[in-house]
């Protein structure tokens, strides 16, 4: 699979040949989806907590007595039936994170590169370090790829992109390291180096 090498001004300076197995996979969005929840569910911190009715400020004494008095049987003050009581199977501090393997979260990571360039939102840059590292320039260069928002990833980003971009709304950048499913997934375009196209391919292999 060859495809063409740009500059940042899209001028075709080569060709890069890509790997089948990690660029030319089939759409599976079963298994994008298994991974994207997989990836929520550890960046969740889980420290929601409520109290419960041995949690609350009260008395635990028997509030009046059992029977005679007309009035519905309660056992204290602390029930959730009451303005101030306990919550029932309220949230409590936990981790949400669970158990993946490792070769389906590499097949979705191919799955998704593979997405975006049937979807023809991949673009290969040769080189990604600039020149004129200011943040007016880059917002410039990345008006021509007409994307709200673009994710740049690079086998080791440069320092001149990572502060050139760093203010642009809608604009992501990542090392190879970094790559994951749902960041490919919710940026409409996806920028590699020539460089990261192989750290990938060395990485999935």
């Amino acid at each position: 699979m060859k495809v063409k090498v740009l500059t940042w001004e899209k001028e075709v300076v080569g060709e890069i040949v890509l790997n089948q197995s990690i660029f030319g996979c089939a759409e599976r969005k079963d298994i994008l989806h298994q991974v994207v929840n997989w990836q929520l569910a550890r960046r969740r911190e889980g420290t929601h907590q409520t109290k419960g009715r041995s949690d609350v400020q009260g008395s635990t004494r028997k509030i009046y007595r059992q029977k005679g008095t007309g009035r519905a049987r309660h056992g204290g003050i602390r029930a959730p039936q009451f303005r101030g009581g306990g919550i029932v199977f309220g949230p409590h501090v936990r981790d949400h994170s669970y158990k993946l393997n490792k070769k389906l979260r590499a097949l979705a990571l191919r799955i998704a590169l593979s997405v975006k360039m049937q979807r023809n939102e991949l673009t290969i840059v040769g080189e990604l370090e600039m020149q004129n590292a200011k943040t007016s320039v880059m917002q410039t260069k990345l008006k021509g790829f007409a994307a709200k928002s673009i994710l740049i990833v690079d086998d080791v980003l440069p320092n001149d992109v990572k502060l050139a971009t760093r203010n642009l709304i809608g604009v992501d950048v990542l090392p190879v390291c970094g790559l994951n499913v749902y960041d490919i997934l919710r940026h409409e375009q996806l920028i590699l180096s020539a460089k990261a196209v192989k750290a990938i391919e060395e990485r999935l292999k």
